[in-house]
């Protein structure tokens, strides 16, 4: 356990040694009790206290603002979006200092601007429940997603379909990423990996099947495709934060789902390779040494930067259909302070009232970030804020608030996405 998880109110801590077999009356009481105890402050319970001083409010959300054509985001924002109102206001609760948002439909980067301005940065429905968030600075790019290869990549015969991008999408710029902070951002120094070619990983995970007719094992992709193949199902980005002098790398993407694929393991695969992107861009050694990023800018971040890993992941290190040791790699790499979980009450409860895979699953369940079909996989752990080593953590947690809990604010919060927030307090050092 982190030496500094004994500063974290113990609001944050509930629910620690919990496990997925804990019975409904555990977790239900734990809820009203709480809904008693702030009955005077029906915020306390769901709203953490703001940073310590000199600290900031790290966080990522995966806020499921995709549309199914194009533009259509942006227009429904204009309009006035239902859900992207009480994704704001979740935001406004935890008040991050920095915040990725994950699939946020690129828009030519216009939707990012219009959820700040006119969702974030104004006061909610709610009036005082929840505070504006104003993000000074923002950095959004386009992404893989639907951007069409004129390969057949799914071996279907055909090469217009959503599986035949990049990255899967209906569209270029589905499910994109914006980066929002109350810190200016070294744009000049931003890197970006989305045309990352993926042959170009040493080692990499190419994926392969077993031909039924002859029983030998084969490539999925022919040597021609898998030379002009991406890594990256969205991007992968370092974006610089000046903060009080001092720069904190961001580190954002969004691997692929390990799932919809065949025995091939496509999806697996990659997913595990765009997760180990990230371990060997932070390594600071030769293991780095071969990204090249899209402006031909080669090598690993630079030794002894600060860094903060963010992201949905698609990944839980225990349960789940993914190849799972690229996580764990990445959560006990020498230069990542992982040793602190953030946790919620909600997801506790939610294992036992949605019961079913969760109730098999054999990782915590006060530790889950996604809320998935109940029958397979369960709920699972795969949004992450992994800060570096040289990063001090002083509090954290997930905003899965307990159903007692939603009733002081607003019961439909948790039905604007499928993943929910998850932020740390750090101090920089």
């Amino acid at each position: 356990m982190n030496e500094t998880c004994s500063t974290i109110p113990a609001t944050w801590q509930l629910g620690r040694t919990a496990t997925r077999q804990l019975g409904s009356c555990f977790a239900i009481f734990f809820g009203i009790a709480q809904s008693c105890a702030y009955a005077t402050d029906p915020l306390a319970h769901i709203a953490p206290p703001p940073p310590a001083k000199g600290a900031i409010r790290i966080a990522t959300f995966n806020m499921a603002l995709n549309r199914k054509e194009d533009g259509l985001l942006l227009r429904n924002l204009k309009d006035g979006d239902e859900q992207a109102k009480r994704i704001a206001t979740i935001v406004q609760l935890i008040s991050p200092d920095v915040l990725l948002a994950n699939e946020v439909d690129y828009c030519d980067g216009e939707a990012a601007k219009v959820l700040n301005e006119e969702y974030f940065s104004k006061t909610g429905a709610d009036g005082d429940t929840a505070r504006p968030a104003r993000f000074i600075d923002t950095f959004t790019a386009p992404v893989n997603t639907g951007v069409n290869s004129g390969l057949d990549l799914n071996l279907n015969g055909r090469t217009t379909d959503s599986d035949d991008g990049w990255g899967f999408g209906a569209f270029p710029g589905q499910y994109g990423m914006v980066v929002y902070s109350r810190f200016p951002i070294a744009r000049e120094q931003v890197r970006t990996f989305q045309k990352f070619p993926w042959h170009s990983m040493p080692n990499a995970k190419r994926p392969k099947f077993v031909d039924a007719s002859t029983s030998a094992e084969k490539f999925y992709h022919s040597d021609d495709v898998w030379k002009q193949l991406r890594l990256s199902s969205k991007s992968h980005w370092d974006v610089p934060i000046l903060i009080d002098g001092k720069v904190l790398h961001v580190i954002a993407s969004h691997p692929t789902p390990p799932v919809f694929d065949g025995p091939e393991d496509r999806n697996g695969c990659r997913n595990h390779d765009e997760i180990r992107l990230l371990r060997d861009y932070i390594s600071g050694d030769d293991s780095g040494s071969y990204l090249v990023d899209d402006n031909g800018v080669t090598g690993p971040l630079e030794t002894g930067s600060r860094f903060v890993i963010l992201g949905d992941l698609n990944s839980d290190p225990v349960d789940g259909g993914g190849i799972s040791q690229g996580v764990i790699d990445l959560l006990e790499h020498p230069k990542v302070n992982g040793a602190f979980v953030p946790e919620s009450q909600g997801a506790v409860e939610a294992a036992v009232l949605q019961g079913k895979a969760n109730l098999t699953q054999k990782g915590a369940a006060a530790r889950d970030t996604g809320d998935f079909n109940d029958n397979n996989p369960g709920n699972l752990r795969v949004d992450f804020v992994l800060p570096s080593a040289n990063c001090k953590i002083l509090a954290g947690g997930v905003f899965w608030p307990t159903e007692a809990q939603l009733k002081s604010i607003d019961p439909k919060l948790l039905d604007a996405s499928d993943h929910h927030l998850v932020w740390l307090d750090l101090e920089l050092r």
